[in-house]
């Protein structure tokens, strides 16, 4: 009984705190990933070599991308990003002072990661700014040369403040540092790098390449954008829009939908075992039941019982077994599911259909787990069990 209750206990707990759980998804779905749409230039892609000095450098977004997609209704802000290389295809050099005077340990910095971004997508990429500011449309419209660092590339520069107004070399040109930011809402692999303006990175280091090809980020208002994804494409290039791949955000009744289906079929799984573990230990017990009772079973078979009789006799108790266990085990479950939605304070959700026939469960579990049990008593001869 033990087994049946486990099993039904866990298979009622399992669909209530799914379904309780999932409830909650919709809640919990971030308001920044439902107002984000990333366009991805689909243009002919890259020879998969990696990045060589040959390899191919494109930009198929208009030089008023922003202008055209920020027309579009329920838009926020939207700008074209990307990762920026140098021309020969080798990491750009940084140094927070000229190279013949930069300590080694911040010339060392290979690994800083540098982003063009006009003024827009930084908007969008909405970050934090601890010191300074954020370059605006004059920057990006001259060229200038300014960069906005990330926190932990202005510590490993070594640049503690920009009231001095410090500069940052790459490749030996000094761009001077208008703002340090130390966290972004989108976009999260820009806090170990630094930021530059579009155009001035088109001048210093070329178009995007095939590896890293440019990007559009799109901040929305809430609820519009699967509606501005779907407009982006045409916005960008009415006679070519199939060149641009608009992401709209995923559908939250979907995700939900996906999780809880995910989360029922592992976890169904695990209580499926514990019912197969259960039935297993029914029916040993009444195999145990069956060999201890074989003069009880001769007695009822000498004074007129059939096979049939015998079987049923142990069939029932099986089955009894079960169907009781299998309340016991409802109750257990149910009592589980309000436990933990009122420590977590959520609303419990139980479906009938998944409470009420577990006691009809457990009682086929006793049944199936009886039936051998059963049929092996059912063959045991008057003369023999007497003689035992």
């Amino acid at each position: 009984m033990l087994g049946t209750v486990l099993g039904v206990g866990a298979f009622v707990a399992i669909l209530g705190l799914t379904s309780t759980a999932t409830g909650q998804i919709s809640s919990a779905f971030s308001p920044l990933s439902a107002t984000q749409v990333d366009v991805q230039d689909t243009g002919p892609a890259g020879n998969g070599q990696g990045l060589q000095t040959d390899s191919p450098r494109r930009d198929d977004f208009p030089e008023d991308a922003d202008q055209r997609v920020e027309r579009l209704n329920g838009v926020v802000h939207a700008g074209v990003w990307w990762k920026v290389h140098s021309q020969d295809g080798q990491p750009v050099s940084v140094a927070a002072n000229p190279p013949n005077a930069v300590d080694n340990a911040n010339a060392e910095s290979g690994s800083v990661d540098i982003y063009a971004a006009s003024p827009e997508a930084l908007a969008a990429m909405r970050p934090t700014i601890t010191m300074g500011r954020s370059y605006d449309a004059f920057a990006e419209n001259r060229a200038e040369h300014v960069v906005v660092l990330s926190e932990s590339t202005a510590q490993r520069l070594g640049i503690s403040r920009i009231d001095a107004q410090p500069a940052v070399f790459l490749n030996g040109v000094p761009y001077s540092v208008e703002g340090i930011f130390s966290d972004v809402n989108r976009l999260p692999e820009v806090l170990l790098g630094m930021v530059i303006p579009t155009t001035t990175a088109k001048h210093d280091f070329g178009l995007p390449t095939s590896g890293d090809p440019a990007h559009m980020l799109i901040e929305t208002r809430l609820g519009a954008a699967r509606l501005v994804a779907s407009q982006a494409s045409i916005a960008l290039s009415p006679e070519q829009f199939d060149r641009f791949k608009a992401i709209p955000p995923p559908d939250p009744h979907a995700l939900k939908d996906r999780v809880a289906s995910d989360l029922n079929a592992l976890f169904l799984l695990l209580a499926g075992i514990t019912l197969a573990i259960g039935a297993v230990g029914i029916a040993n017990t009444t195999l145990v039941s069956v060999l201890e009772r074989t003069g009880e079973i001769g007695l009822r078979r000498s004074l007129g019982a059939r096979p049939r009789h015998i079987a049923s006799q142990f069939l029932a108790e099986s089955t009894a077994i079960g169907a009781l266990g299998g309340l016991i085990g409802t109750a257990l479950g149910v009592g589980t599911v309000i436990s933990v939605a009122l420590a977590k304070n959520w609303t419990a959700l139980l479906s009938p259909s998944a409470v009420l026939p577990a006691p009809l469960i457990g009682a086929v579990v006793g049944l199936a787990a009886g039936t051998y049990p059963a049929l092996r008593a059912a063959r045991i001869e008057p003369v023999e069990a007497l003689r035992r």
